[in-house]
């Protein structure tokens, strides 16, 4: 498998399971609705698991532009793949939220709920404040990226070893599962921690174009702080990262 098939398939696995789980607990009618935050934060972490056992061997499995972003100003990515990776992972989120609609549809034409509808494709705010927002998503990132760095394994630079795959893959799937559903857990409950811009702006996208009943508006007023934010905590962990290396 090519390393863009691998974040493409990886990212819409992803996304197709986590906002699978959202779906399952909001929808109406479902056999999940209500379930709650933990059974999201679980299958969240879950569907990052799966999307890294995928991609791990073929591409390091990066699933998130603020990741291949936060590895490659630490010098553990080549920039010229930069552009492919984040291609890859963006079309691979707006296959997997596509394929959530397509699974629910007739779930999403019962439900009247429109906020509820856009959380099952993009994040929002639990109290709007753009600048606390934003420090939400990026201190979620940040951690993320951070923690990445210094699991075992995070240590291998591409420059010396440039057929290694580096990303999630290399640290396990399992310990970057746990660690995402840790900062859920803790840190996601006031923006919905996107905390990766190909989990957010895709799927909004999608939410845009698709023909969902009772749907609203996209909040593209909001849109842009689930991307700028996790951009700006991987770049602060990767500057901390080679200051304390």
């Amino acid at each position: 498998m090519s390393e863009f098939c691998a974040e493409f398939i990886g990212t819409m696995v992803l996304v197709l399971l986590g906002n699978g789980v959202v779906a399952n607990v909001v929808l109406k009618g479902t056999k999940g609705n209500s379930s709650g935050w933990i059974v999201i934060t679980i299958g969240w972490g879950l569907a990052v698991f799966m999307g890294v056992v995928i991609a791990g061997p073929y591409s390091g499995a990066h699933l998130n532009p603020a990741v291949t972003f936060g590895l490659a100003l630490a010098g553990k990515f080549p920039w010229i793949k930069v552009g492919t990776f984040i291609l890859a992972q963006m079309l691979g989120g707006a296959l997997g939220a596509f394929l959530v609609w397509l699974f629910y549809r007739h779930h999403y034409n019962e439900t009247e709920d429109q906020e509820g509808i856009l959380g099952t494709f993009a994040t929002g705010p639990a109290i709007r404040k753009l600048p606390n927002n934003f420090f939400s998503e990026m201190l979620g990132t940040f951690i993320l990226v951070f923690v990445i760095f210094y699991i075992e394994g995070a240590n291998i630079s591409c420059n010396t070893l440039p057929d290694v795959k580096i990303g999630l893959g290399s640290v396990g799937a399992l310990p970057v599962a746990l660690l995402v559903t840790a900062i859920g857990l803790s840190l996601g409950g006031t923006t919905g921690y996107a905390i990766n811009p190909a989990r957010d702006l895709s799927p909004r996208i999608m939410h845009a174009i698709l023909p969902i009943k009772n749907k609203g508006n996209s909040d593209w007023g909001y849109a842009f702080i689930p991307v700028v934010g996790p951009m700006a905590g991987a770049a602060l962990a990767a500057v901390l990262y080679l200051m304390f290396s």
